[in-house]
């Protein structure tokens, strides 16, 4: 049967691992997109996303050649989890979390309202803004990241269920404790967070 008309995933491993090495590029061209997309959503710069693209893809194929790989039938969420560990690994050693820059177009914190645009308000709105995001600093690191992906980056919670390889309910799950225990935080640190 020619590689292209091969229908599942774990068919075209059996055959790259039987030494068909462009098994692997149907592979890969398969699913490259949706990891690619997945990967500069999250990273923001396109040359960065390159980067873990290629370096998820190694591991794939080093993991395959050692024979190690027992995610039969679920390729391409195996795929996502490295992509994800490795878009983690980056920003621990960088020693920072993605935001999502301000824009014209989109603002994070749309519910806050500045009536009035003088130097104090901004120095408020600017105050705020800072809080929150040292308040994020604080909730464990599962409930952290799925704040941030649904809050910085409008992912739903089918999408970061996917992307940290959970159900749907853990996510929503992490999502409602962190937002308990941020309201929390602001209560401890007796923080305003009104302009």
């Amino acid at each position: 049967m020619p590689i292209k008309q091969l229908s599942n995933d774990q068919e075209l491993i059996d055959c790259y691992l039987s030494g068909n090495h462009s098994s692997l590029e149907v592979l890969i061209n398969r699913h490259k997109k949706r990891v690619f997309t997945y990967i500069l959503m999250v990273v923001k710069d396109h040359h960065l996303a390159e980067d873990i693209f290629q370096d998820t893809f190694v591991k794939v194929v080093n993991t395959l050649r050692s024979g190690t790989y027992k995610e039969e039938g679920k390729f391409l969420q195996w795929v996502m989890r490295i992509a994800h560990n490795l878009i983690i690994d980056h920003f621990r050693k960088s020693k920072r979390i993605p935001l999502v820059e301000n824009s014209d177009d989109f603002d994070v914190f749309d519910t806050i309202k500045i009536l009035e645009h003088s130097i104090e308000d901004k120095m408020v709105h600017d105050q705020i803004h800072s809080d929150v995001r040292a308040l994020i600093e604080y909730l464990p690191a599962e409930q952290k990241e799925v704040l941030v992906m649904r809050h910085y980056y409008d992912m739903s919670f089918k999408d970061i269920a996917e992307a940290t390889n959970v159900s749907i309910n853990t996510a929503l799950g992490r999502m409602r404790y962190a937002l308990i225990n941020m309201r929390k935080l602001i209560d401890e640190k007796e923080l305003i967070l009104t302009a």
